[in-house]
């Protein structure tokens, strides 16, 4: 049923997938203490705190599937004092999977 918002990229050491599905968007709203659609608009204007990158590709990963603890893991090893330029991509396409669809971030590809 996810497979709709579901994004798949290499992150680390393999291709995994990312999935904000609505559980983990409440969680990032509550993190953030933004709604999805001011999130979005930072990202889009790229005016966002870092440490939303980070919090979207983790969250990604564990609404895919991934256990919270590897997630958190994965991130601190490959997304933690990285170059912005890095993250940002990433963590975007997983959004705009959320936000538009994964046929349509297959259709930009």
């Amino acid at each position: 049923m996810t497979d709709q918002i579901t994004h798949r990229a290499f992150f680390g050491d393999a291709e995994h997938a990312f999935a904000l599905t609505d559980e983990m968007l409440a969680e990032l709203e509550q993190i953030t203490g933004l709604g999805v659609g001011a999130m979005y608009l930072q990202l889009v204007q790229m005016a966002y705190p870092a440490s939303v990158l980070r919090e979207i590709i983790r969250l990604g990963l564990i609404g895919a599937g991934t256990a919270p603890e590897i997630a958190h893991r994965m991130v601190e090893t490959y997304a933690t004092n990285r170059p912005l330029s890095e993250t940002f991509p990433l963590a975007f396409e997983v959004m705009e999977a959320r936000w538009s669809g994964a046929q349509a971030d297959k259709a930009a590809a």
